[in-house]
Order: C-alpha cells, then sequence, then structure tokens
C-alpha cells in the first residue's frame, strides 16, 4: 500500500465513526404545527370494502353488529364449540 493511500485510509477510519456523532439542526418545513393534522373520518362512514364484510355505509348500529359478528368469529371457543 502507499503511503499516501495508507494515510488517507487511516483518516478515513479515524473521522468516518465522527460523523455519527454530529448534530444536524432540524428545521421545519413550511407546515407549522397544527396545520398538518387533518380530522379523522369515523369507521362507519367510509365504504365496505369489496368482497369483505358488509355494512351499511353511515350506519353505525350496523357497522358495531358487524365488528361484533368478526369478533366472535376470532374467538376460539366460539368458533369450536366448547
Amino acid at each position: 500500500m502507499r503511503p499516501r493511500q495508507a494515510v488517507l485510509t487511516a483518516l478515513l477510519v479515524a473521522f468516518f465513526p465522527l460523523a455519527g456523532c454530529m448534530e444536524v439542526e432540524q428545521t421545519s418545513s413550511a407546515k407549522q404545527a397544527g396545520q398538518t393534522v387533518r380530522r379523522d373520518t369515523s369507521a362507519w362512514s367510509n365504504a365496505p370494502l369489496a368482497g369483505g364484510p358488509a355494512w351499511k355505509q353511515g350506519d353505525r348500529t350496523s357497522w358495531e353488529e358487524q365488528i361484533k359478528k368478526r369478533q366472535l368469529a376470532q374467538n376460539e371457543s366460539v368458533r369450536i364449540g366448547n
């Protein structure tokens, strides 16, 4: 190995780990706090997926009934009849 290449390699090996210790200033973009979050919609106001469980869009009680049926189907004791 040439001396110049050895010195360059030694410098890289010495200073490369220090790059992780450098603190980079974090600046915010044009978005202000409180302006990036949008209001979420209720789960029952969304349309049911095609081929998935069905409920009437916008009807909370039909959505809750579908969720109850789904939960019962995931209960092992109810599923196998114990």
